[in-house]
């Protein structure tokens, strides 16, 4: 093969596999004859099913730079400013007896220069006269193409989809030329974009998986069905993984300026009580501001009402400060820090997860394969609640007898009612996967002919 005869310019942010790829395709080559060229002693990532992921990165030795540059017909200096992973040494190609023969080695797009994303086609045929698939180290605060009006998607997940269509969702777009501002006001605060970026995202990502139980809620389902082509349908489970950080973005952008902002610092300082702490209460100032600023003005409760979110973490580390304490140990002193296990789930992971409980077939199916989200929401919310009335009885027992007697009645009494809920709305979730009546019955310790009863009544899905 003739090198450097068809040249190829690099795109800004390019994986270095993804220009080899289309060298090859300008050539009109398999890019396995391409890779020849180099010599590689492992194999590219791929995925469950087998298929090559589109992340899949590749560094090369001094040699194979040069290799590179020779078949592309440009200069090394346009392939390291152009391509993020071309410098990066590689200790097991970089050294030894084989030093000067052409090298190259297969990593992962995040461990060698970060997150990579679909670049949009139409863009890479204007740049370089290829419509043809390119992959790009991509920021998560970065996926809008202003140009196109296209959300480009992350580059590691199993899916057949390079980008979302936003043609009918100018508010985010709005926000992608809103964020370049936030990032300023960011660097003026002395706190990192991304960390404003991250914290916010998995504020807002909370929310998300919270939200089916938000009966208010009718902006993401709205935005949710656009992106998925005008109806999500049967497959409602897969588009809020594919579609969560495209309908989430706007809000994303808003809590992330919301928190840079001392004023809204002020607002949570005062709604803590200050020098002299106090409970908060549903009707809590910061959270109500913040409803507001993502455009929910009745959201301010659901925010209250949870104690353990990123969000929650933020306020606690503002007012730690302010009070001159130190939290837990396990408690960041940086409220822009967020703990690992509140980072949301990758698309990737959880399309995973997705697939592996899709497999089984029958009554062996995987929970979360066959029971809706929502009916799993709501399970879910139903334990909490009882749970949350049976911690209010700490401590109950001082007092007159009728007053710990009510009190305790009360309470056991609505716990009870919400985990017999608790129990139909599970026993029609086994039912409807496949699970014999006689059996679910038997675990619930009811009659099967009520449970058949209640069921025919519709009462399980309530």
């Amino acid at each position: 093969m003739a090198v450097g005869v068809l040249r190829t310019v690099p795109l800004d942010g390019e994986l270095t596999s993804s220009l080899i790829n289309r060298v090859a395709a300008r050539c009109r080559l398999p890019a396995s004859s391409v890779l020849r060229l180099w010599t590689c002693r492992n194999s590219a990532a791929r995925h469950d099913g087998g298929g090559i992921r589109a992340d899949a990165e590749i560094v090369l030795n001094e040699a194979g730079r040069e290799a590179l540059a020779e078949l592309c017909g440009v200069k090394r200096e346009v392939l390291t400013h152009a391509l993020p992973a071309f410098a990066v040494d590689d200790p097991k190609i970089s050294a030894g007896r084989e030093a000067g023969v052409v090298q190259a080695r297969w990593r992962v797009a995040s461990t060698a220069a970060g997150v990579a994303a679909y670049g949009c086609r139409l863009c890479t045929a204007r740049r370089t006269g290829q419509a043809l698939r390119a992959v790009r180290y991509v920021p998560r605060w970065q996926r809008v193409c202003l140009r196109h009006g296209r959300w480009l998607l992350d580059a590691d997940a199993d899916h057949p989809l390079e980008h979302l269509e936003l043609r009918r969702l100018p508010e985010v777009v709005g926000a992608q030329r809103r964020w370049p501002g936030v990032a300023r006001r960011a660097v003026r605060a002395g706190v990192e974009p991304e960390q404003a970026f991250t914290l916010a995202h998995a504020v807002v990502a909370r929310w998300w998986e919270q939200a089916l139980s938000w009966e208010q809620e009718e902006i993401w389902p709205d935005r949710l069905h656009h992106l998925a082509g005008g109806n999500a349908g049967s497959r409602l489970a897969w588009w809020r993984i594919v579609g969560r950080d495209a309908a989430i973005f706007p809000e994303v952008v808003a809590v992330a300026q919301a928190l840079l902002e001392p004023a809204m610092a002020e607002v949570a300082w005062q709604a803590s009580g200050g020098m002299q702490p106090r409970a908060r209460s549903a009707d809590d100032p910061f959270c109500h501001r913040l409803g507001e600023r993502v455009g929910r003005t009745w959201l301010g409760p659901e925010l209250a009402a949870d104690h353990g979110s990123p969000l929650n973490d933020w306020k606690g580390a503002i007012v730690r400060a302010r009070r001159h304490e130190t939290g837990p140990p396990d408690w960041p002193e940086d409220p822009w820090r967020l703990k690992r296990e509140q980072q949301p789930a990758t698309m990737a992971g959880q399309l995973r997860v997705l697939a592996a409980e899709q497999q089984a077939g029958g009554s062996g199916t995987r929970w979360r394969a066959t029971v809706p989200v929502e009916q799993r929401f709501r399970i879910t919310q139903l334990v909490d609640e009882a749970r949350e009335q049976l911690v209010e009885l700490r401590g109950v027992h001082s007092g007159t007898t009728a007053e710990v007697a009510r009190t305790l009645l009360e309470h056991l009494s609505q716990s009870a009612e919400l985990i017999d809920r608790a129990v139909l709305h599970t026993a029609a979730a086994a039912v409807a996967s496949g699970v014999a009546l006689e059996e679910v019955a038997q675990w619930s310790r009811l009659p099967a002919e009520e449970l058949a009863a209640v069921f025919a009544m519709g009462e399980g899905e309530d």
